[in-house]
């Protein structure tokens, strides 16, 4: 079987039959091979066989949406054909998704130009010689960026700066990279730097301010923001910027009102209307937020977030005409990848709703497959991580350091799977006058990526190197910089899932918080992982075997905690809080220490902003339907079986 690299030999060469003779024997083997399909389009383009290149571009895009050079492609093969609109929407599709492709930059000039369209073509050559005047190293990162090549693009921004440090394009590249990795401190501190060497650059100010929100830094951010929109008063995206933070800081009124401001510069912008729904949706006004959402959809049928806030409501129900325009626009193959995304998650809600569940099975797992194309999520190095955690964190581990931490009483921490009825938790207790609901605060999980960064150790290998000192520093730390997210109760919520790969990092830097395991059963949390579309992270939910997996490894480290920590975890089972939950609020409410209030058990009551997928359905009293669901799709579930075992 011949291999890529000889057959990009035999089409330099201009061998175009044997080329594509062995490019059809590569995609027999293996239909879905993204850069056998690449070179079959462009070797058919050479050959001026043009329909089968357009086929074969049709076959990649639906299989990679942002795979920009297919988009290139398609762009060359209209201009070829002689049609400049189509091969110029071609061309700006994949500068849209990969700025560093000069090519389409320089064909949809010359197009441009053929055609009169003088205002564009001016403004593309700006873009085009803004990018020619960025240094060869940073545009070969930018190419890597856009094909998700992360730490290659990092190893060429870092070696750029050792020898220009105050690159200021540089570092906003190195910050994106690091963002995308999780790595949000370094993240941070590399955009506050490149906001110190270019005061003016609005784009490096308003990426600042977003990181810092990604952080959870609140008021730092919203603090930002109306500076810049001090500087910018009229400037719609500032606007746009500053309600955002407004939103983070729970000010929905004034949020509302710069949102319609903005829509009077920009009536329609089906991203601010999205953004007005989510707030609307925060605040428990859903019938408003429906129309907002809608009113996206009116204006930009292919919006495809639109689509999917409507089905994240989980009490929306799509009628027929709506789902048959749904099938219509996610059919486009030129439909943007998060828009295809965001439409198979939506259909497939919608036909779940109908009791068409194959149907549904089949968008879910469409939309899935295109995550998890793009995800770098690594199943076997994750059950790695985690046996080295029980490696490291055994009973001498503790024990050597008993003493170390932050000795106060305040955090709650809610951990386990998404989808485990952990919201309903947070719900019941915040309910509580003693107790603060915030947020999946991101603070333990940024730590712990600082660590793994810090040393050749790693994490958690690097564990037992903290000392006494720096672990009383942590969770100090700790405690300071989630004080923004309280309202003055002597305890507050932590409801990171994640938190549980952590609970020895949690255990060394807060000797003393509550630690509750929202548990449920594993079919039915595994699969409502899987139907879920988070909004960023939880990377193992995009494959039921990954899923499956990442649960069993879940239940197998608790155990571990279990053991070396007796009696620190409160597991709570979900099913047990549907079947008694006046039973399991009143054992809740021991473990922390608190004393009854029937407040808890009338949490469906308590008015508060919920950020979370389930915002909705812990606003109704206890039901029961969502126990069982996973069974309607048995049929396609086996992969799940076999990675959860016994």
């Amino acid at each position: 079987m011949p291999d890529l690299a000889k057959i990009k030999g035999i089409l330099a060469k201009g061998e175009l039959p044997l080329a594509l003779s062995q490019l059809a024997d590569l995609l027999n083997e293996d239909p879905h091979d993204l850069e056998a399909l690449y070179l079959q389009a462009v070797a058919c383009r050479y050959a001026r066989l043009y329909d089968n290149s357009l086929e074969t571009l049709e076959r990649l895009k639906v299989l990679a949406p942002s795979h920009s050079r297919a988009h290139q492609e398609e762009g060359h093969v209209y201009r070829d054909l002689g049609n400049p609109p189509q091969a110029i929407e071609a061309y700006g599709r994949a500068i849209a998704l990969n700025p560093a492709l000069a090519s389409s930059m320089r064909e949809s000039i010359t197009l441009l130009q053929g055609m009169r369209r003088d205002r564009q073509a001016i403004a593309l050559q700006v873009q085009l010689d803004n990018l020619l005047k960025t240094p060869q190293p940073l545009v070969a990162a930018m190419d890597l960026l856009a094909q998700n090549k992360l730490l290659k693009a990092e190893t060429l921004c870092r070696n750029f700066l050792q020898q220009h440090p105050e690159n200021v394009e540089g570092i906003r590249l190195l910050a994106d990279i690091a963002t995308r990795l999780g790595i949000l401190h370094d993240a941070e501190f590399l955009l506050e730097s490149a906001a110190t060497f270019a005061p003016a650059d609005l784009q490096v100010r308003m990426e600042y301010v977003q990181i810092l929100r990604k952080r959870q830094k609140f008021q730092a951010a919203l603090e930002q923001a109306q500076k810049l929109l001090s500087a910018y008063p009229e400037n719609p995206q500032v606007k746009s910027l500053c309600a955002i933070e407004h939103m983070q800081t729970g000010a929905y009124d004034v949020a509302m009102s710069l949102l319609d401001q903005v829509l009077v510069h920009v009536p329609g912008d089906a991203r601010t209307l999205v953004t007005y729904g989510h707030a609307l949706k925060t605040a428990g006004r859903t019938e408003e937020a429906v129309k907002k959402y809608r009113a996206a959809i009116a204006e930009h049928p292919a919006h495809g977030e639109s689509y999917y806030s409507l089905a994240n409501l989980k009490v929306y129900r799509f009628d027929d005409a709506e789902v048959s325009h749904m099938q219509t626009v996610e059919a486009d193959g030129n439909l943007g990848f998060m828009d295809r995304v965001y439409l198979n998650f939506a259909l497939a809600k919608a036909y779940e709703d109908q009791a068409e569940y194959e149907t549904a099975f089949a968008y879910y797992e469409q939309g899935n497959r295109l995550k998890k194309a793009q995800s770098r999520y690594d199943p076997d190095r994750m059950q790695e991580e985690m046996a080295e955690t029980k490696a490291v964190c055994d009973t001498r581990f503790f024990a050597d350091h008993a003493t170390s931490g932050a000795d106060v009483l305040d955090p709650i921490f809610i951990l386990g799977l998404p989808r485990s009825g952990s919201t309903l938790l947070e719900q019941i207790l915040s309910s509580h006058s003693q107790v603060d609901g915030t947020l999946e605060l991101p603070n333990v999980l940024s730590l712990s990526q600082r660590l793994r960064r810090r040393s050749g150790s790693g994490y958690p290998a690097v564990l037992p190197e903290l000392t006494a000192d720096e672990c009383a520093e942590f969770g100090r730390a700790y405690i300071e910089e989630t004080k923004i997210h309280r309202a003055g109760a002597p305890f507050f919520i932590d409801k990171m899932p994640n938190n549980f790969r952590h609970i020895g990092l949690i255990k060394m830097i807060l000797p003393n918080p509550k630690v509750i395991d929202a548990r449920r059963e594993p079919m039915a949390c595994c699969f409502s992982g899987y139907k879920q579309l988070f909004a960023e992270g939880q990377e193992f939910s995009y494959d039921l075997t990954d899923v499956g997996r990442y649960y069993s490894d879940y239940v197998d480290l608790m155990s571990h905690w279990d053991d070396v920590l007796p009696g620190f975890v409160l597991r709570v089972q979900h099913e047990d809080v549907v079947v008694d939950l006046e039973g399991e609020v009143r054992r809740i409410l021991d473990f922390v220490g608190l004393d009854f209030e029937e407040a808890c058990l009338n949490f469906f009551e308590t008015e508060r902003n919920i950020r979370t997928p389930s915002s909705e359905q812990v606003r109704q009293p206890i039901f029961t339907d969502s126990l069982e669901q996973w069974r309607h799709f048995k049929p396609w579930l086996d992969p799940l079986k076999i990675a959860l075992g016994e």
